[in-house]
């Protein structure tokens, strides 16, 4: 069964926060806490992000306590990014609310029990028969499991609407209790966003090709999030971008295998940039040349790393861009995660 886009939208929260003002209250609330502040502030400035937005106001993050707190925003804020990323991407699809069959929705961010799909029915309009899926845990490979997950269920489906909703609010993890070396990487590059996707079997001039995955063995200390008291502290481990330098070449080379697809016969390279010394690697790891990724770049200065939907900020942008339309070659979106894992994805665009 083949499967067609029909709709994708992206949207942030209100709260904008400026790289330059988070810089600087960084410092007031996180430097007389941390002894090795000052030898990681000047990250601030060279990681490349500019702006970045948040479902909290600045003030929030002064006195931001525990889990009942950090999650009861979640749970506002991340509804509130549901409806209007499902409800822009609805309107690009000519789709209404209550024609969606399947709701696939990822985010990891928070607990939302019911989920964020249920949560935002009665706002939205959905009939009470759609097949709820929920994805927790994918981190910021869900942009591109949530896809490949969303594409299967439509492929399975062939008379069914799926909307796929991808959610985070990293910000609400912002730690000054614990500032271990993570936390303040994760202040300087963690933003908020989400994105939606409706997917079908009628045929659109986008078509979403079946996905593939890569699970390293040995690596789950790599990136997650540690759970204490506190609500969720993220693991960053620093030896991210020296192994995607040496084993992502070899994993795409699979997925592409598995796919029946060549690196030559690419039209583009979509990807969920990390942070700066991340994209460097991949670019690196593909031999892709320094600047290939300039859309990536320019999500990560635009909205910083907003975890599971920026690689889908990153593929409307190309998108929009008309790169490898009409080529008949595809692209290829992918993502790292937890796991420590990689997804990939191929788009036909005519």
């Amino acid at each position: 069964m083949t499967v067609f886009l029909h709709g994708l939208s992206t949207c942030v929260p209100p709260h904008a926060l400026p790289q330059d003002e988070v810089r600087d209250r960084a410092h007031e609330i996180l430097g007389p806490r941390f002894k090795g502040f000052e030898r990681l502030a000047p990250v601030f400035d060279t990681s490349g992000v500019r702006m970045r937005y948040s479902v909290a106001p600045f003030d929030w993050f002064e006195n931001a306590q525990g889990w009942t707190d950090r999650n009861a925003r979640y749970m506002s804020g991340a509804k509130a990014l549901y409806i209007d990323a499902a409800a822009q991407a609805l309107d690009k699809a000519g789709w209404t609310a209550d024609s969606v069959d399947i709701l696939v929705t990822v985010s990891s961010t928070g607990i939302a029990t019911p989920t964020l799909d249920a949560q935002a029915k009665g706002e939205m309009g959905f009939r009470d028969d759609c097949l709820r899926v929920p994805l927790f845990g994918l981190g910021c490979a869900g942009g591109i499991g949530g896809l490949n997950t969303a594409r299967e269920l439509a492929a399975a489906n062939p008379a069914a609407k799926v909307l796929l909703v991808v959610i985070e609010t990293c910000t609400l993890h912002f730690r000054k209790a614990r500032p271990k070396k993570a936390d303040i990487i994760a202040t300087i590059l963690f933003g908020d966003g989400a994105a939606a996707m409706c997917l079908s079997g009628e045929e659109t001039a986008i078509r979403i090709g079946r996905g593939a995955s890569k699970t390293w063995d040995d690596t789950l200390p790599i990136m997650g999030w540690e759970v204490d008291e506190d609500g969720l502290g993220v693991v960053f481990d620093r030896s991210i971008p020296d192994f995607v330098t040496s084993e992502f070449r070899a994993a795409a080379d699979h997925a592409l295998s598995a796919m029946e697809l060549t690196h030559e016969g690419l039209g583009r390279i979509v990807s969920h940039p990390g942070g700066a010394k991340v994209v460097d690697a991949l670019e690196a790891s593909l031999e892709l040349g320094q600047g290939y990724l300039d859309v990536e770049r320019d999500i990560l200065t635009d909205y910083g790393n907003m975890s599971a939907p920026t690689v889908l900020f990153v593929l409307k942008r190309v998108l929009e861009r008309g790169d490898a339309k009409g080529s008949g070659k595809p692209l290829l979106a992918c993502a790292l995660g937890p796991g420590f894992s990689a997804g990939f994805t191929p788009i036909w665009v005519s």
